[in-house]
């Protein structure tokens, strides 16, 4: 099971709105073949690799994978017809998939056709990668991390309210590979941008890993034409988030012609509609494929607006 979370890795910023997954094949202990779900839109990793495994299956055959397979026709056909169409009679899954159209149903469907099923088996591993998933399914908003980085004396600027560098080397190297790699986005406040200008992409150590998406929240359209979300080689991977009535400025028009992407929604008070915020970033939009996991690194009105939303899943804090 450990080898098919490693395999769904390779997944990681390409599925979009869907599941990391892994699956292979073992005969008398060693593997045959294996595949994962590489692209939103392509097949599963159990069809993927029943597709291209051409030899014959033998009964003594046993399928890994660390999700349960899908019974559902949506993009690609049921993984489940393809596992009872090659013969596969021992599966050995992770974790039930949470989506209402599969919990329990796949697993049914194999062990009602004779099916020798063992599993959940590391559900708590497998459960932990697809954690955005299973918030998705179950919850309808992505996995939501807070990330705060402070002084020992609690401070997170200098007294003059410029930029405070506060983490080690270490943390940084940390946070890039466990938090920002990990999430599907990193978002932050206009006013960070503002402030700092970050890039918020992924060292250059951490080349093997998809840059995240980028979300800045800005109901007013402030956000510098500039700033280097706007500007770099990662431009096309940055969602600004405008309210709706500023959609139509001079500025916001101006942005759009130039090839940035932003997406106006409803104000709710100060903060923009959660609802209408979960649906834009989880839906799938022309080239984009939706998020599940979003990681909040600042500033203190973005945490405290998620804060008093109750909707942070985990608190990580920084201290330097």
């Amino acid at each position: 099971m450990h080898r098919c979370l490693e395999l769904a890795e390779e997944g990681r910023g390409f599925v979009g709105n869907g599941a990391l997954v892994g699956s292979f094949l073992v005969r008398d202990g060693k593997v045959k073949a294996e595949a994962s779900h590489k692209k939103f839109g392509n097949n599963h990793s159990e069809r993927e690799l029943l597709e291209k495994f051409d030899q014959e299956i033998y009964s003594e055959d046993i399928l890994y994978v660390n999700l349960e397979p899908c019974c559902h026709t949506g993009k690609t056909p049921p993984c489940t017809d393809i596992i009872l169409e090659r013969g596969i009679k021992n599966v050995v899954f992770g974790m039930m998939d949470p989506d209402p159209r599969v919990s329990g149903k796949g697993i049914e469907i194999l062990k009602a056709k004779g099916v020798n099923i063992i599993g959940p088996v590391l559900r708590a591993e497998c459960e932990r990668l697809n954690r955005g998933y299973i918030n998705l399914r179950t919850k309808g908003r992505p996995w939501i991390t807070l990330k705060k980085a402070q002084a020992r004396d609690g401070s997170i600027a200098k007294p003059d309210g410029s930029p405070l560098k506060i983490t080690s080397k270490e943390q940084d190297a940390w946070s890039h590979e466990w938090l920002r790699a990990k999430h599907d986005a990193i978002l932050v406040g206009v006013g960070t941008i503002t402030n700092d200008n970050p890039r918020l992409t992924l060292h250059e150590l951490n080349k093997k890993f998809v840059q995240p998406y980028r979300i800045i929240l800005d109901r007013s359209v402030r956000i510098p034409e500039a700033s280097n979300v706007l500007c770099d080689e990662h431009r096309a991977r940055t969602i600004v988030i405008i309210s709706d009535k500023s959609a139509t400025s001079d500025y916001a028009k101006a942005l759009k012609e130039k090839g940035i992407r932003l997406e106006g929604i409803p104000m709710e008070g100060s903060n923009f509609s959660w609802d209408h915020l979960w649906k834009v970033l989880t839906t799938p939009k022309e080239d984009f494929f939706g998020i599940t996991s979003l990681l909040v690194e600042g500033g203190s009105k973005t945490w405290e607006a998620f804060h008093s939303s109750g909707f942070i899943d985990e608190d990580v804090l920084l201290l330097g």
